[in-house]
């Protein structure tokens, strides 16, 4: 039974920590991007916070060749900004180890195994390996097929350890066949309870406070619902381009890239109904209930529900960018979008006939997440004796970033004449109340994944609905040849985009 660290100081703060299980973390692709920028600065930052085990180690596997003290040279250049101790550095350091070789060779993963088993016994650890996929999704294949062919993932008997768990980063598939496929060729070698689909955005403290602001406070869910909810936005505004990820993008796109997997991750947590407990299967079979539920919307009426743009050159802060177009890596006759925006319905007793907005683009204004949902006006006005014959909705917005947090607007009177009357804002910022800005989103997915708790990562299920919902989509831009709607870098919006929400007598929230 894993031991749970409260962490109380008043007693209104309920708060519990488990650190993490005695365990190897073995990371495919370790010289790349990710384990540099998130990985092991995350895993340092538990580390500090005593949250990983003494029973704890890390191996680098990559086709760079590297000693084990110069991948931890590297590693400590990823940390440098949050050194306040020497000693727990190189305690942290010595923990570190490398292994190179060729995901295609068989020996390589000889080499891993035998590495393993000198490490475990090293550290007392018990077959306890977390195999972490941070390469290219083509790759994945090849190594979960070498994991089980060389006893990696399985005992003698061809039952999964376990102990043993596969974290693999999205996308989980193109369409619904690769994603089909994909989960067939996994679980050849892993059951569904030993793997972690990692969807970052689910990380994030402000996501997980969805479920904390829904299910723990008896003033709100009786509100949320379609008597007294308008509509809901969700927006996931960048204001970078593709960066240098050109050859990717483009074979990629928003659709794939955001909304499949990000953008209905978050429909479905604002939007499902209360869990019977917060056990992981739980919310999960809430998710993609309601997933399920999302309306499957005629092809030909998509054109006034979901509309697709491309960004071209323009400025961003003052720097004058270039059009997506122009991107190394694009082909010159690209018709990959860059923004989707769309209407989409629940048919539920809860949401029927609630419209759910959605919206994600690179190159905007500026970087913005954030779900907003507007309740129903006041059905009649009694102040319209002083010519106030409508008034403003109240509006909740769960800010994700960059300020996370949360913001409740309502009308209340000011000082002054008998009518005067303003909107105001009660908002709530995590950086201000608790003196600290949230953690990063991976410091919580990797300990959830040595404690074994699969809340935050998405089922094979959820995968496969997803998928097909976007998947008709997918097709019909395919094969009729249209060009994305062109806006400028640095837009808050553009045209058609504006016209989807126009339509039905509202308007986005502003950048």
């Amino acid at each position: 039974m894993p031991q749970i660290k409260p962490l109380i100081g008043k007693q209104e703060n309920i708060c519990a920590e488990t650190p993490g299980d005695a365990c190897g973390i073995i990371v495919f692709g370790a010289s790349g991007d990710l384990a540099k920028r998130k990985l092991i600065p995350s895993l340092f930052a538990l580390f500090q916070q005593n949250l990983l085990s003494d029973n704890f180690y890390f191996v680098g596997c990559g086709r760079k060749n590297a000693s084990d003290s110069e991948y931890r040279k590297t590693c400590k250049e990823a940390i440098v900004d949050d050194i306040n101790n020497d000693k727990q550095t190189n305690d942290f350091l010595n923990r570190i180890y490398f292994i190179s070789g060729d995901y295609n060779d068989p020996l390589f993963y000889t080499n891993i195994k035998n590495k393993l088993k000198e490490l475990d016994n090293k550290y007392g650890i018990d077959e306890g390996h977390i195999f972490y996929l941070s390469v290219p999704p083509q790759i994945y294949p090849t190594i979960v097929q070498n994991l089980g062919s060389s006893g990696l993932s399985c005992n003698q008997n061809n039952e999964p350890k376990q102990k043993v768990r596969l974290i693999i980063e999205k996308p989980f598939g193109r369409d619904l066949q690769s994603a089909i496929e994909l989960n067939k060729k996994i679980h050849k070698c892993f059951d569904e309870s030993q793997i972690y689909r990692i969807d970052h955005y689910l990380g994030k403290e402000t996501v997980q406070n969805i479920l904390m602001f829904r299910f723990a406070n008896a003033i709100f869910e009786p509100v949320w619902n379609l008597r007294y909810i308008d509509h809901i936005q969700i927006t996931i505004a960048e204001s970078l381009g593709i960066e240098h990820r050109g050859g990717y993008y483009d074979k990629s796109g928003a659709l794939r890239d955001m909304f499949q997997n990000h953008m209905l991750g978050m429909l479905a947590l604002v939007a499902m109904e209360p869990p019977a407990s917060f056990q992981a299967d739980h919310i999960r079979d809430e998710k993609v209930k309601l997933l399920r539920s999302i309306r499957l919307v005629d092809l030909d009426a998509w054109s006034t529900n979901i509309v697709r743009g491309r960004y071209s050159g323009g400025e961003i802060d003052g720097q004058k960018v270039c059009a997506y177009k122009e991107e190394e890596g694009v082909k010159p006759d690209s018709k990959t979008e860059t923004y989707v925006a769309a209407k989409m319905y629940v048919d539920n007793w809860r949401w029927k006939s609630v419209p759910f907005y959605l919206r994600t683009g690179k190159r905007m204004k500026r970087k913005l997440t954030e779900i907003a949902i507007t309740f129903k006006k006041v059905p009649h006005s009694m102040f319209n004796l002083f010519g106030i014959d409508e008034l403003p909705a109240n509006v909740l917005v769960l800010k994700i970033q960059p300020n996370e947090g949360i913001e409740l607007s309502f009308q209340a009177k000011r000082p002054g004449s008998k009518a005067c009357m303003s909107t105001l804002t009660m908002n709530f910022n995590y950086g201000d109340i608790f003196g600290t800005k949230a953690p990063e989103a991976y410091q919580r997915l990797l300990l959830d994944c040595m404690t074994g708790d699969q809340t935050l990562f998405t089922r094979q299920d959820d995968v496969e609905v997803s998928w097909g919902l976007v998947e008709p989509l997918l097709e019909k831009w395919k094969n009729d040849g249209s060009e994305p709607s062109e806006y400028p870098s640095g837009a808050e919006s553009f045209a058609d985009a504006d016209t989807l929400i126009k339509n039905d007598g509202r308007s986005w929230r502003p950048l």
